[in-house]
């Protein structure tokens, strides 16, 4: 089973690699908004087969970013990216580069190998399946800083493993949503997710209980796609589900394709990653990243060799994430406008206490829950534990988890994904 799901690839073919670079010197004049000045906006040169890793400048501090994606997907990888650039221009000495499309599995192993022996003080790996051959190569090479985002592997010596609790915002969309359905008078909700990992099965059961907030009586189907960025399996996906009666459709997925198809078949969707993949009429809202300020913060400390590799997860108190529609500054969608009032008031209200740090991922998840073939999994009063929220069962040694994360909540009406 461990195997099977670390080992997931990417079902895309790396049709070309891009690679970008930036700097930043030390100094920034006043307003100048990157540091020294200088222009953080990264090229890109396609690499293909015959891939060359980007070189490191001497005396800068140096930091690479392997994406599973395009850099511009408008969602993830873009998200993940422009954290990249942010650092790049907050981070005084530092020179940037990113390696974009590199497919998990064997293939990354290489890459994070190749960008190691060039020299990179720190390197960044955005995708679950990543997180063992950054393990691997992080033995190797002690004087570089391994960063994994979404997995849950640290050796607390220099392979360290970050991620945020984007349940929260999940379970305010599936609020949203429940609203919606509820209204529509079709309490049926979809959600295309993208492989059978914990995480995926985490978001999709924070809908699902986001979603009995409002609408108790709604109905969850649930379609694994198994890619992460591949548009028309995404339209494929979300069109299934559209068609199976579902009044709004959730993503797991990279791009904004679930909005597009829910436009065509005037029904709603939630899109996930960057706001700009909520820009239609047809999207309620989008829970996305803020990963800039972070990775600045871990850059320095990395850079000035104070960093404890170990595993960060981060709640929305962090400032790190939110939710489309409803930060400060923004209106929320078409969508939204008409629902119930006490129901958008219940979700800012919520919202509220989360960027207040006074409701988190383990409110969330909060007893009484029950799975969807009517077993009680957690009484009332209890919550669960971190290892409960990010592996199958029995957890990592050391780390073992009692109510993992292998169960749909009980409004889910599909089986569980069987694992191997």
């Amino acid at each position: 089973m461990a195997s099977t799901r670390l080992r997931l690839a990417s079902v895309f073919a790396v049709a070309a690699i891009a690679v970008g670079a930036c700097s930043s010197t030390p100094s920034a004049p006043a307003g100048s908004g990157a540091a020294g000045g200088n222009d953080c906006t990264a090229g890109a040169a396609k690499g293909g087969a015959n891939l060359q890793i980007p070189d490191v400048v001497a005396g800068k501090f140096n930091v690479a970013m392997v994406l599973i994606g395009p850099h511009d997907d408008g969602g993830w990888s873009q998200a993940h990216y422009e954290g990249l650039q942010y650092l790049c221009q907050h981070l005084a000495g530092s020179h940037v580069a990113y390696i974009e499309l590199v497919p998990e599995g064997a293939d990354s192993e290489q890459v994070f190998r190749s960008l190691a022996r060039k020299g990179f003080n720190f390197i960044i790996g955005t995708s679950f399946g990543y997180m063992d051959p950054m393990e691997k190569v992080a033995k190797d090479f002690p004087d570089a800083t391994f960063l994994h985002l979404t997995g849950y592997k640290s050796n607390g010596k220099n392979f360290g493993n970050f991620f945020g609790a984007v349940e929260d915002f999940k379970f305010l969309a599936g609020q949203l949503a429940g609203s919606r359905a509820k209204k529509d008078g079709n309490p049926k909700i979809g959600y295309m997710a993208t492989f059978p990992i914990p995480e995926e099965i985490r978001l999709g059961n924070a809908i699902a209980r986001g979603v009995a907030v409002t609408c108790p009586e709604c109905k969850i189907d649930v379609r694994f796609i198994n890619t992460w960025h591949d548009p028309q399996k995404e339209r494929e996906g979300a069109a299934s589900l559209f068609d199976a009666g579902a009044d709004v459709v959730f993503t797991g997925a990279d791009t904004p394709a679930v909005a597009d198809v829910a436009a065509e078949k005037g029904k709603w969707a939630v899109t996930y990653d960057h706001p700009s993949s909520c820009s239609k009429d047809s999207c309620l809202t989008a829970p996305y990243w803020i990963w800039g300020p972070e990775y600045t913060r871990i850059g320095q400390q990395v850079k000035d060799k104070k960093y404890t590799a170990g595993y960060e997860y981060f709640d929305a108190d962090s400032k790190a994430m939110g939710l489309y529609g409803f930060m400060e500054g923004q209106t929320p969608q078409k969508g939204i406008q008409d629902l119930p009032q006490a129901d958008v008031q219940n979700v800012k209200d919520t919202l509220a206490k989360m960027l207040a740090g006074q409701f988190g991922r383990f409110d969330v998840f909060a007893g009484p829950i029950k799975d969807n073939t009517g077993k009680e999994l957690l009484p009332a009063g209890q919550k669960l534990k971190q290892s409960d929220l990010d592996q199958f069962p029995p957890g990592a040694p050391g780390s073992e988890c009692s109510v993992c994360m292998y169960w749909w909540n009980q409004n889910i009406t599909v089986p569980l994904p069987k694992l191997s």
